[in-house]
């Protein structure tokens, strides 16, 4: 399909224009024949066939029929008019009716009367007479020219369609696109082709645009999702084999004494098994000359610190330093103080600089780090900054990846004479299918495992019928000397949404449990970060008993003795939000609860996600229902969305798909890592010609 034709500026195509091509670049970004090519129906209607009016039955959708109008009129009541058509074949007759019509209408209707026409719509029983509201019309013998089948309904503009270029139009400048025999070269090996039983690229385009039937559509589909996963996929495989021959890393062949003393002596608690194959995946990368890119996955509280921890003390046995940098001050501070905690006196310096360090202390941790006397550094973005230079940094650890681009990791690069290793970080659990197409330049470890002892949480739905009950619940809780997460989705009332006002929340709360016996604390993400650090550090401290939040609080914070979360207006929040916000208690030894309060009636999507919070625990298994729910955009933040730019795959309905492209693109690169072999050309004409700009092919060796 780069054949020199399809390259062809859109304005040379028989019934397009000037004009028309001007229309089609601003609206659709059509410039050339191969964007009209691939410019692909949102659905399809079935037009296989004619019907004769005596067929015709009031539970029809459209259907297609020939005959001739034979008269015209304009009939009046009160002050609105409509145009009523009388409608005949040799079976019967009808009525066509318009409630919208211009003079320009009326004069063409007049002049096709008594003249075979074609015309489809929505027949509609009314009086026992049959009559189709503004039908779309043509001529029959211009009808006959469009090949029969399901025909394709295309996006379109409110624009284009006020410019007369109609869904009819674009099916027959789509139709001229084939007749001008364009050269659809084909863009896999025969073997592929074979293997998965595809049909030619050229068909698939052909039966994508005009299927003749429900079958021809399925396989022209599954043919060209097949094509767009594979070359991503191929993308990816490549974009990580040259990342790792370009940047190699200091490689980590020792397991010392900081390692082995912290895991036999000063580790708190067993660590799961999960925990144990993570760390080896981790150990196995480290080993290596090639620089490690792996995203640790694991669900909240599964136990990533001690895993990073682990990581950095093998970085400080091989002489080199470790830092870990976190979204948010809270959470740097939160890693922080776990990180020293577990370290006991084991005789390893930790340094935090965050934002609100000031210009003195930061002074004796940039000395203490280019001496190499800070073994490890946490903090926020502030550690991106280039005044914070290491001595040897072999190792940076990256919390929560979607808060962080390529770019910020990239700077890690410039601290070291060779890019430290990577490791990323995510407590949102991504299905697996969907994390190697998204991160296919990283190797994924997961821990899918929670530490013993843990009880599960247990989520309650409730609705603001029980408000007394849940108050005396909460007041029973703090007397066992528990404490209480209340979140808001807005800071402000929204007229919209009719939420309940954050600051209305806290005076109730207030009024509820008032001083001197209960202590409320509130943060919200309009105070200031001094502010809000005071607030959760009375509540981390046990100096609060309840703390009424927004969702600040979504990330990381560990306060053990957090019994019970209350969520309100639940159903304003996503899935991964809630699992988010649940993770916050059940950090403790004690029993925990979820409570997510709704109001009103709930519809069918928010059902299903307070069924699925009520059901389960399990990150993994709410990810996969958030994904059925909102597809893949939303879940990874919006800087993934251009990497998701699949004109008709879909990450959600075409998970085996993934699957296969995956496997097609790993085993092809193992087999002809040059893809010199001559039946791989044509796989390697296409990706290069659109994917040269996203990859430096010559890195590959």
């Amino acid at each position: 399909m780069y054949s020199s034709k399809i390259k062809t500026p859109i304005e040379y195509l028989k019934g397009v224009g000037p004009e028309r091509a001007k229309l089609l670049q601003k609206e659709l970004q059509i410039f050339r024949y191969e964007d009209l090519l691939n410019h692909f129906p949102f659905r399809y209607v079935d037009r296989s066939r004619f019907y004769k009016i005596k067929e015709l039955v009031p539970t029809m959708a459209e259907v297609q029929l020939i005959g001739k109008m034979v008269s015209l009129e304009t009939i009046t009541s009160g002050k609105k008019k409509r145009l009523v058509a009388k409608f005949i074949d040799d079976t019967g007759q009808m009525e066509l009716v318009w409630f919208k019509f211009t003079k320009w209408q009326v004069e063409k209707f007049q002049k096709e009367l008594h003249q075979p026409i074609l015309i489809y719509g929505k027949p509609n029983l009314f009086n026992s007479v049959f009559s189709m509201v503004h039908p779309e019309i043509e001529d029959a013998e211009n009808a006959k020219t469009m090949p029969l089948g399901l025909f394709p309904v295309y996006p379109s503009t409110e624009l284009l369609a006020k410019k007369g270029i109609t869904n009819r139009m674009m099916q027959k400048i789509i139709l001229q696109l084939f007749q001008e025999s364009i050269m659809i070269e084909e863009n896999l090996s025969t073997s592929l082709v074979d293997q998965l039983k595809l049909i030619s690229r050229a068909k698939a385009y052909a039966q994508i645009h005009f299927p003749k039937n429900a079958e021809e559509l399925r396989q022209a589909e599954f043919r060209l999702k097949f094509e767009e996963f594979f070359f991503f996929q191929l993308s990816m495989f490549v974009k990580k084999i040259g990342h790792q021959q370009i940047n190699k890393s200091q490689a980590f062949p020792r397991v010392g004494e900081y390692f082995n003393t912290f895991y036999n002596n000063y580790i708190p608690f067993e660590l799961t098994n999960a925990q144990k194959r993570v760390v080896k995946e981790i150990y196995r990368d480290l080993r290596q000359h090639k620089q490690m890119n792996r995203l640790l996955q694991g669900d909240v509280g599964s136990g990533k610190t001690m895993v990073a921890l682990l990581s950095m003390l093998l970085a400080i046995d091989n002489n080199f330093q470790a830092t870990l940098i976190a979204p948010t001050e809270i959470l740097a501070q939160q890693h922080y103080q776990s990180v020293v905690e577990y370290l006991g006196d084991l005789d390893v310096k930790v340094a935090l600089i965050t934002g609100s360090t000031t210009k003195s202390q930061r002074q004796p941790i940039h000395e203490g780090l280019l001496s190499g006397e800070i073994n490890i550094l946490i903090g926020t973005h502030a550690i991106l900054e280039d005044t914070v230079q290491f001595n040897n940094i072999g190792l940076a650890i990256i919390d929560e990846q979607h808060r962080f681009g390529v770019a910020q990791r990239a700077k890690f690069w410039r601290k070291a004479k060779q890019p430290p290793h990577i490791l990323v970080m995510t407590a949102t659990p991504i299905p697996r299918t969907l994390a190697m197409s998204l991160y296919g330049d990283l190797d994924i470890s997961v821990i899918d495992e929670l530490p013993k002892g843990r009880k599960p949480i247990q989520t309650i739905h409730k609705t603001d019928a029980h408000r007394l009950q849940l108050f005396h619940f909460l007041k029973k809780e703090i007397d066992k000397g528990r404490q209480v997460y209340i979140v808001y989705p807005l800071i402000e009332e929204s007229k919209k949404l009719e939420l309940k006002d954050l600051m209305d929340g806290y005076e109730s709360i207030t009024r509820e449990f008032p001083l001197p016996k209960y202590a409320v604390g509130i943060v919200h993400g309009r105070q200031k970060p001094a502010e809000k650090d005071y607030e959760m550090q009375r509540f981390i401290k046990g100096e609060t008993h309840i703390l009424v939040a927004t969702t600040v609080i979504e990330v990381g914070v560990n306060v053990p003795n957090a019994s019970v979360m209350v969520i309100e207006n639940a159903e304003r929040f996503g899935l991964s939000q809630l699992h988010q916000l649940r993770g916050r208690v059940g950090r403790g030894a004690e029993q925990s609860y979820c409570i997510l309060m709704t109001h009103g009636q709930l519809n069918e999507t928010s059902y299903q996600r307070i069924s699925t919070m009520c059901q389960t625990n399990d990150g993994f298994q709410i990810a996969e229902v958030d994904l059925q729910l909102r597809g893949p955009g939303d879940l990874m933040g919006t800087q993934q969305s251009g990497v998701l730019d699949f004109k008709l795959a879909s990450l959600t309905k075409d998970r085996q798909l993934i699957e296969w492209s995956r496997q097609a693109a790993d085993r092809l690169l193992k087999e002809d890592p040059r893809l010199e072999k001559s039946e791989n050309l044509p796989i390697k004409k296409y990706f290069l010609a659109h994917h040269k700009d996203k990859i430096a092919w010559s890195q590959i060796s």
